[in-house]
């Protein structure tokens, strides 16, 4: 099986085997994976370039070091990506895997981004609902992909919904490049309350 594709069998039978039904996967809802399989985060401060890591000691056991301070989306999708090398690398025998800028394209780390995002949002689950709201291949624009995160409430980055979107061909090639995603949000849907309430604070 291709490893792409082996990535997302085995997130979809995880998906199945903690009873996720939405797109919209929390972080508390991976945790339940991690601490059935025995493994220890670690949410490290003051990391530039790296993302995530696994480890596998045969004393120690399996754990996972995080980039403490991002974003709930990309900490939801980091968790995601570890829990890639931990069901399907480390039983090959990679023991050690490092998630960072500078190897992105590299195989098994694509691998593991594929399976993230499958984790999160399957790629039936996200055709379909595109489907649903009526948006044809070649015609999906960027407000179209804002509620369809806003209604769907995944916790699927605008970043990965909208290569998805390009990659199964709803949106041309480079149309949803450069975005202003949350500007584009706050357009369609007004200021997010928290927001406002901050804004209060500060003059108050």
């Amino acid at each position: 099986m291709h490893p792409y594709e082996l990535a997302k069998t085995t997130a979809r039978a995880l998906r199945a085997e903690y009873g996720f039904t939405t797109p919209r996967v929390r972080r508390s809802e991976l945790r339940r994976i991690y601490q059935a399989e025995g493994i220890v985060i670690d949410f490290r401060p003051g990391l530039r370039v790296l993302r995530g890591a696994y480890f596998y000691d045969d004393e120690i056991g399996p754990s996972v070091l995080i980039a403490k301070g991002l974003p709930p989306e990309p900490t939801i999708f980091t968790m995601g990506h570890e829990l890639k090398h931990h069901f399907i690398d480390r039983p090959a025998g990679l023991l050690e895997s490092f998630c960072a800028t500078t190897n992105q394209t590299d195989l098994i780390e694509k691998a593991a981004e594929i399976f993230a995002a499958e984790l999160v949002y399957p790629d039936e689950d996200f055709i379909a609902d595109l489907e649903h709201r009526g948006i044809v291949r070649g015609e999906c624009d960027a407000a179209a992909i804002v509620r369809l995160k806003h209604e769907t409430e995944t916790t699927l980055s605008y970043a990965s919904l909208s290569k998805r979107a390009t990659f199964f061909r709803f949106a041309p090639a480079g149309a949803l490049d450069h975005v202003a995603w949350r500007k584009l949000e706050e357009s369609i849907y007004g200021e997010p309350v928290y927001k406002r309430i901050l804004r209060r604070r500060r003059s108050a």
